[in-house]
């Protein structure tokens, strides 16, 4: 397994943090399925001011792309204290509900942004603190499955350009989804890119190299199905 600062800890020797207090059962709830092409979601985000939202803006951040309720995030902020997380999602109770257990909490690396990640993540990363960008992940994805709704899948060239131009070498990149076809994808868009090197020699990663799993992750190999799992990193080009 790849070894890195970035990546301290694997998932399966970590334990998972759990809320005081919070239900499984008393949830948001919402849509499965948001269709970024709409044209209520076409109006890309106001940057924020960062040394509002984080007490230390310039340590490294992780941006969790598509965060769905944000627990995975929540659990990393708590395990990486000397990194900042972003999580970007397109379904606003979400993000409300997220920034809520936050603030609970009182976790001052964390925050969750209501976005389109397709319009908005060029003006939100120029925004950021130089080189402050180190850790990317998408994870588990809208599948889309039909053909003709492409377009409407989180990784597209376009994303992967952005991220390019606003990651610094030695910067990494995790990808992983339980739909093989969708892992596929998203492996191809970033192998294509002069600007990302994959890691590691096999297919597959076997394990998770972050020290936090997913709920949908823990789902899915519970059930004892698959995760197809990559690792680029973004080299001098």
């Amino acid at each position: 397994m790849y070894e890195s600062t970035l990546f301290p800890t694997p998932c399966s020797l970590f334990p998972i943090y759990h809320l005081k207090g919070e239900s499984p059962l008393v949830r948001v709830r919402v849509r499965q399925h948001v269709n970024p092409l709409a044209k209520k979601y076409q109006t890309p985000v106001s940057s924020p001011d960062w040394e509002e939202i984080y007490t230390q803006p310039n340590q490294p951040l992780h941006l969790d792309i598509g965060c769905a309720r944000g627990r995975f995030l929540l659990n990393m902020a708590q395990v990486e204290q000397q990194w900042n997380f972003l999580g970007l999602e397109i379904r606003e109770p979400l993000v409300d509900e997220a920034n809520r257990l936050s603030s609970e909490l009182g976790l001052t690396n964390l925050h969750y942004l209501f976005c389109n990640a397709n319009n908005s993540l060029q003006p939100l990363l120029s925004s950021l603190p130089q080189q402050t960008l180190q850790r990317v992940t998408i994870q588990f994805p809208d599948p889309w499955f039909k053909t003709r709704h492409g377009k409407r899948r989180i990784v597209q060239p376009k994303l992967v350009a952005e991220l390019a131009d606003n990651l610094s070498p030695g910067a990494v990149v995790f990808l992983q989804s339980d739909i093989e076809f969708v892992a596929v994808e998203m492996r191809d868009r970033f192998g294509e890119h002069p600007a990302f090197q994959r890691l590691g020699t096999q297919e597959w990663l076997e394990e998770n190299p972050l020290p936090v799993p997913t709920e949908r992750e823990i789902a899915t190999q519970n059930k004892g199905e698959s995760v197809y799992r990559v690792l680029f990193q973004r080299i001098n080009s």
